[in-house]
């Protein structure tokens, strides 16, 4: 499965490089570009293109709208960055990081799911999250991996100095660095979780995102101007998406088994992944979301966490670098830097039935 993961600084700085090359957004068009990477939240983008319904919303509003996959998701967000699509899928967390903190005005237009067990942070053996102090910690460094377990730690009063190390580990090696014997604990997303408590008896479940709720967003963002001055392709791609949201809380099977073989599984397989993932099928429900008052304290909290790490944008002099606006007029963070926007506007259509 692709990483939902933030860029690296050398990424960040060429992206960014980019984006100052490219012309101005302002200005209304017809023909707009959306991307997006394989992730068990994600595939609906997929079968939107595949079966027509996305050109059907579209054709409703006289515009093309193309979605196209691409295979790493940092390269997504890459190009999404440098100008090269109108809107992309991201977590929260990255969103935040690299368009938003690199001054790229970013809008979430869909809060699609949030991950609900998805992440775990796994013990080889028995004990709980203070037995990791002292211990060696496997991860995706700068991932929602590392977010998770930072929160994890946070929870029983430890933090990541308390352990002895985090190794960065790509997502390619995770199951194979689980089975050696230098591996003590990993910190892991789906399928690897599931691949790695199914094969090993001694894999221990210490954490994971269902502990967090609500906290580690899989969204469609697209860029703000763009948007603004272009509703119609708002109302189409929310329109397209929600088509698909009511076909999976049917139990659709033709559809949720195209998601399923597009994602490299079966059905069953696909279906698993789904029961930990908490997905916004009924658009009022991600309006709660995005109106949730603990968002802005989630954001607060993850601002915090990626300047710690240095990558909240390239030159970030605070976690208050980034402003972050929400529905109802809310803002955290600097109100003369907001570059990343909760709007409920298209949601909220959806679910008045106003498309």
């Amino acid at each position: 499965m692709t990483i939902r993961k933030v860029l690296s600084t050398a990424a960040i700085c060429a992206a960014l490089s980019i984006n100052a090359t490219m012309p101005s957004y302002a200005q209304e068009k017809t023909e707009f570009r959306l991307a997006w990477s394989i992730y068990v939240g994600w595939m609906p983008w997929g079968y939107l293109e595949d079966s027509g319904i996305m050109d059907k919303w579209a054709d409703k509003y006289g515009i093309t709208v193309d979605i196209v996959q691409i295979n790493d998701y940092v390269e997504s967000i890459n190009q999404y960055t440098a100008g090269a699509f109108d809107g992309v899928t991201a977590t929260n967390m990255d969103t935040l990081s690299i368009p938003s903190g690199g001054g790229v005005d970013t809008t979430a237009l869909i809060i699609g799911d949030y991950s609900n067990g998805n992440d775990a942070v796994i013990l080889k053996g028995e004990g709980t999250l203070t037995d990791l102090a002292g211990k060696p910690v496997n991860l995706v460094e700068l991932s929602v991996s590392h977010y998770l377990l930072a929160r994890g730690l946070d929870t029983v009063g430890l933090s990541e100095a308390d352990l002895d190390g985090v190794i960065n580990t790509s997502d390619a090696d995770m199951i194979a660095a689980y089975a050696t014997a230098d591996v003590q604990a990993v910190v892991t997303w789906n399928p690897l979780v599931s691949e790695i408590v199914g094969s090993n008896p001694d894999a221990n479940v210490l954490f994971d995102s269902s502990q967090i709720p609500g906290e580690i967003l899989d969204m469609m963002v697209v860029n703000t101007q763009t948007l603004t001055d272009n509703p119609d392709f708002g109302k189409a791609v929310v329109g397209a998406w929600y088509e698909v949201m009511a076909l999976m809380a049917a139990g659709d099977e033709d559809a949720l088994t195209a998601m399923a073989e597009a994602s490299g599984t079966d059905l069953a397989g696909y279906m698993a992944q789904l029961e930990a993932t908490e997905m916004f099928f009924d658009p009022a429900a991600a309006v709660a979301q995005a109106t949730s008052p603990d968002l802005p304290e989630t954001m607060t909290t993850i601002a915090e966490f990626l300047f710690d790490k240095g990558i909240l944008g390239v030159g970030a002099p605070s976690a208050d670098f980034v402003g972050i606006a929400y529905p109802g007029g809310v803002v955290t963070g600097d109100g003369n830097n907001i570059t990343l926007r909760f709007d409920a506007t298209y949601m909220q259509m959806a679910a008045a039935g106003e498309l």
